[in-house]
């Protein structure tokens, strides 16, 4: 499975993405494309959390997504797909919506990189807050909604962010936190469509998604043996 993988790094490098664990919080438009690139990457250790269920009108744009799999668990779907491209895979579903309260030192303590990709503002503030402080490999997804240019997403701080009202809100909140401030984001320099509904086309969090896979998978291209 990997012979294209090892065409292009090095098997010390392929050995640390597959002893890596991973975190990714929300499972839909952007995270489905997410864990469907790290797990084809080599990463077998991921824990995804989400409390949704497929739902008709994912099927324009999240890749876990089925006509058979409507009504059905998110995360269980993922472990599903994973299993079926790696069987060596270790996907841990966890079933739940989380609170501010869940996320805690010892909440991200096990894992190596937390990536960020649900839609709960406050939820996302308190991990920009915890994971910064303790230092932890961080990643969030901002806006995909109401755009059409994939091409438009850029990897910055949340400081640097434009065009984004999601992540102005959080700039906002944060505005105090300087450490939470340079935290890293995913996002769109395209000005998103004002309506009252939020429209959604495929390429675009399969584009977000892309990009935060290739963020996490050089950063682990960094600690292998032969970069220390």
């Amino acid at each position: 499975m990997y012979d294209r993988i090892l065409k292009l790094i090095k098997k010390e490098e392929l050995d640390v993405i597959k002893q890596a664990h991973l975190l990714i919080i929300g499972i839909g438009g952007v995270g489905g494309y997410m864990l469907e690139a790290l797990v084809r990457s080599g990463f077998l250790h991921i824990t995804v959390i989400d409390s949704d269920v497929f739902d008709i009108t994912n099927l324009n744009r999240q890749i876990l997504a089925t006509e058979e799999n409507i009504g059905k668990e998110k995360v269980i779907e993922a472990q599903k797909r994973a299993k079926l491209i790696e069987p060596d895979c270790e996907i841990t579903p966890i079933l739940k919506k989380l609170t501010e309260e869940d996320i805690t030192k010892e909440f991200i303590k096990p894992y190596d990189y937390i990536i960020d990709a649900c839609d709960t503002v406050l939820v996302k503030k308190k991990l920009f807050e915890v994971c910064s402080i303790n230092q932890k490999n961080f990643i969030s997804s901002m806006g995909t909604a109401n755009r059409i240019h994939p091409e438009s997403f850029i990897i910055t701080s949340l400081e640097k962010t434009k065009n984004d009202p999601l992540a102005k809100k959080l700039r906002t909140l944060l505005k105090a936190n300087k450490k939470a401030l340079k935290c890293k984001v995913v996002c769109s320099l395209e000005v998103p469509k004002k309506q009252k509904e939020l429209g959604t086309i495929a390429p675009v969090p399969m584009a977000a998604g892309a990009i935060i896979a290739s963020e996490v998978i050089r950063s682990f291209l960094q600690k292998s043996p032969d970069k220390k």
